[in-house]
This record gives C-alpha cells, structure tokens and sequence, in this order.
C-alpha cells in the first residue's frame, strides 16, 4: 500500500512541477492562438492551469498526509530504540568506582556565587 501511494505522490509530484513551470510569469499562460474567449485563449489557458496547480496542490497535501499516516502504523520497534527505552542501571550504594572514573561530585544545596 504504501510503495503505491509513494509511486502516486511521486507523478503527482513531476505533474505539479510540470504544471508550474509551463505557466507564465506574467500570468499570460501559454499564450497559444484562438479567438478573446474559449479554452485555447490565454485567459482560458490561465484559468485551467490554475485550476490544475490547485488539485496537484491539494492531492499532493492529501498524499503527504497519507503517507505520514501510513509511516506511523507501519513503525517497528528497531534494537536500538529498544535499548534507549530500557531504564538505566545504576550501581549499588557500595560499589567500587572503576580506576579512571571522574568520581561525582557531591550534592549540595548551596549555590556557588562567581565573583
């Protein structure tokens, strides 16, 4: 399911980029012939160019969506995140600290002041 809403949002993608990049600046759209009026006029080119950004736009969203929905029901706990789940051990009250250890320092209520 999800390699197949990922191959979607992938045309959706190139479709969109497609979309804007042959769309004009100046809002001329593709300016190809026809009368002041109908589909092949700028404005009708412009309008339906808008039109179709704005459904990509939406259906790349709602695959976005989809996705990271997916993504978060199909997690499986990996090892290493078992192991930082695992509360840490402590060492015994009486425990020998190993040679090398920076020992703690001890607890104290005091604030120190910098001068």
């Amino acid at each position: 399911m999800m390699t197949f809403v990922l191959v979607v949002h992938t045309m959706i993608a190139a479709a969109l980029v497609w979309v804007i990049l042959i769309q004009r600046s100046e809002g001329g759209a593709l300016g190809v012939g026809g009368g002041p009026t109908g589909m092949l006029s700028a404005r009708g080119a412009a309008n339906f160019l808008t039109r179709t950004t704005a459904y990509l736009a939406t259906a790349f969203v709602a695959t976005s969506i989809l996705l990271a929905v997916l993504s978060g029901l199909t997690r499986k706990e990996r090892p290493i995140d078992a192991s930082l789940a695992k509360p840490a051990q402590t060492a015994p009250a009486g425990a020998v600290p190993l040679p090398g250890a920076i020992p703690a320092a001890p607890a104290s209520d005091a604030v120190p002041v910098a001068d």
